[in-house]
């Protein structure tokens, strides 16, 4: 019990932290207009660094929870999708953007790139797919809606995006140049972590029910528990 409490609470606070870091960031460095990835181009790299590897950490111990705990398994859609997020996010870290200032690395910025897109795209489709198959359980139910509306959020906070993508396939407008992209990214990732945090809560309360409980509050094995009076007094 202490251990997925300890991981649920951990990961929960390593989101926190995550947008404290970038938040104060943003406010001391600025400027907003540019990209959040800027900040690994300079003297705030380390902080930049820390904060990412941060939140795909955070998220990976929630999920582990959530899998531990029956709320998920490893293989399923939602699952996959979280770890793909962290993944993504990771590469974010590993491969900076090019810096145009100081000569191109195409190479890392298009993984850069790819990394971004990976765990902006993955995100929704988790939280949305997490949520789902408990919309209306007894137990889960109110942690499935807030974390389905989280999702759908995420969902909307993205769609500036893919306006802009689908615009400059019919224009010679720049994709990036639609929007002010360091406003949008904040918007979404505010979007995105904040859904990331919504889950940690979940995992938090998942983390507090008693091991005979779990298959009692499983989806998978939605049939009342078998288990005995006498075990669960002793529990």
């Amino acid at each position: 019990m202490l251990i997925p409490r300890l991981a649920a609470a951990g990961g929960s606070l390593a989101v926190v932290v995550t947008i404290a870091l970038v938040g104060t960031l943003d406010l001391t460095v600025g400027p907003l207009r540019r990209t959040i990835s800027e900040y690994a181009l300079g003297d705030y790299r380390p902080v930049f660094d820390v904060a990412v590897v941060l939140l795909a950490a955070g998220s990976l111990a929630i999920l582990g929870v959530l899998v531990h705990k029956g709320v998920a398994r490893w293989r399923s859609v939602g699952a996959v999708a979280l770890a793909l997020w962290s993944f993504g996010l990771v590469l974010v870290v590993i491969f900076p953007k090019t810096n145009w200032a100081m000569g191109t690395n195409e190479l890392s910025g298009s993984i850069h790139r790819f990394g971004s897109m990976v765990a902006f795209v993955s995100l929704p489709i988790a939280i949305i797919a997490l949520a789902r198959p408990w919309l209306r359980h007894h137990v889960w139910g109110r942690h499935a809606r807030w974390t389905m509306v989280s999702g759908l959020l995420s969902v909307v906070a993205f769609m500036p995006l893919l306006y802009a993508i689908a615009l400059s396939m019919v224009s010679d407008v720049r994709w990036w140049r639609v929007f002010p992209l360091g406003y949008i990214e904040r918007i979404l990732l505010a979007a995105e972590v904040l859904a990331v945090l919504v889950v940690g809560l979940w995992a938090i309360a998942a983390s507090r029910v008693a091991p005979w409980r779990v298959g009692e509050t499983s989806r998978i094995t939605s049939a009342p528990s078998t288990t005995s009076s006498t075990t669960r007094t002793r529990s």
